[in-house]
């Protein structure tokens, strides 16, 4: 009975990793990867919104364009608190850092390339976008294919483990179940014992009843 006490309590420990690691992959892994999709759709956003106002080459639509960058990089930072509040581990927390650091400099870029415009070096602005501004945005991505591969790695990593405590509870279980059995088949004989030799113990006292009869 004390073995199949404790091992409820060790299945529980089990229970309760397996339910932590499920936990950390929505909470921790599956809700940056979504929300990295969503930068990545942001960045690409500011991107092709940029290279069409160039192309356009119309001067009146700079303020548009400033509003619908400024839209972009609002929720890009939106999206930066809520990848920042999940568990980070150290490698994630730099490739974040250093992630956050491009998108400031593709921004400061952004601004420049339309401040040449306005100031009618349309082509410098566009020389300068499809040079620095190029590098730096593949710069950008490959910060966040970083994070992408590191939520990968750890989710891969949480799945061994959620594994890994199943297959330890599974072998408790069995054991719980051998354990009853067994307990079970003694009480079974122990019950048997009893009843022979309550049948001999009958048998005996009549025995001994009618030799005095």
């Amino acid at each position: 009975m004390v073995l199949i006490i404790v091992g409820n309590l060790i299945s529980r420990n089990h229970i309760q990793g397996i339910d932590k690691s499920f936990s950390s992959i929505y909470q921790d892994r599956l809700i940056p990867a979504t929300t990295i999709t969503y930068l990545a759709e942001n960045l690409y956003g500011k991107r092709l919104s940029m290279e069409k106002f160039l192309l356009s080459q119309e001067a009146g639509s700079t303020d548009q364009m400033k509003l619908e960058l400024t839209h972009h990089d609002t929720k890009i930072d939106s999206l930066i608190n809520i990848f920042e509040k999940t568990y980070l581990v150290d490698q994630e927390a730099i490739s974040l850092s250093g992630f956050k650091n491009r998108v400031k400099e593709y921004m400061l870029l952004e601004q420049m390339v339309l401040n040449l415009h306005v100031s009618g070096n349309a082509d410098a602005g566009r020389k300068l976008f499809d040079g620095m501004g190029a590098k730096t945005f593949q710069s950008t991505i490959a910060r966040l294919n970083e994070l992408t591969n590191i939520q990968s790695d750890i989710g891969k990593q949480l799945v061994k483990e959620s594994k890994s405590e199943m297959a330890g509870f599974s072998i408790i279980s069995i054991l719980q179940i051998s354990l009853i059995v067994v307990i079970g088949l003694i009480v079974l004989v122990l019950i048997q014992s009893a009843r022979i030799t309550s049948a001999a113990s009958n048998s005996k006292s009549d025995g001994q009843q009618f030799h005095l009869n």
